[in-house]
C-alpha cells in the first residue's frame, strides 16, 4: 500500500520513515518548485496553528511556521534582520494587534 502525501518535508523525515519500517519515495526539488512548495508548507503549518489543542502544540506549530518563513526568506536572500526591521516599521506605522480590533465592515 502506498500513502501519497505529496508535500515538502524536513530533512530528517525520510530516515524517521525508514526507521519506522516503511520506505519513503522522495525527490529533490528544483529551486522554483521548492519555493512554491515552501509557500504551500507555510499555509499547511498556519492551518496547524489553528488546530493546535494545547499550549505545547501551539509552541510546536509556531516553531514550524517560523522555520518555513526563515526557509523561504533564505531562498529569496532575505535576512532575519530584514524581516524584523520590516515588522518593527509596520508596527510603528500601522500598529500591532494588542488592542484586538476586528474590522466588521467599512461604510462608504
Amino acid at each position: 500500500m502506498i500513502d501519497k502525501n505529496k508535500k515538502l518535508i524536513r530533512d530528517n523525515v525520510p530516515q524517521i520513515i525508514i526507521d519506522s519500517g516503511r520506505m519513503p519515495i522522495t525527490r529533490e526539488l528544483y529551486e522554483t518548485e521548492f519555493l512554491f512548495e515552501a509557500k504551500q508548507k507555510l499555509v499547511e503549518e498556519a492551518n496547524e496553528v489553528l488546530d493546535a489543542k494545547s499550549h505545547e502544540e501551539l509552541i510546536e506549530e509556531l516553531a514550524d511556521v517560523l522555520e518555513v518563513v526563515y526557509t523561504i526568506a533564505a531562498v529569496e536572500n532575505i535576512t532575519k534582520e530584514e524581516i524584523e526591521n520590516t515588522r518593527v516599521l509596520k508596527n510603528k506605522n500601522k500598529g500591532m494587534f494588542k488592542k484586538r480590533i476586528f474590522l466588521d465592515s467599512v461604510k462608504r
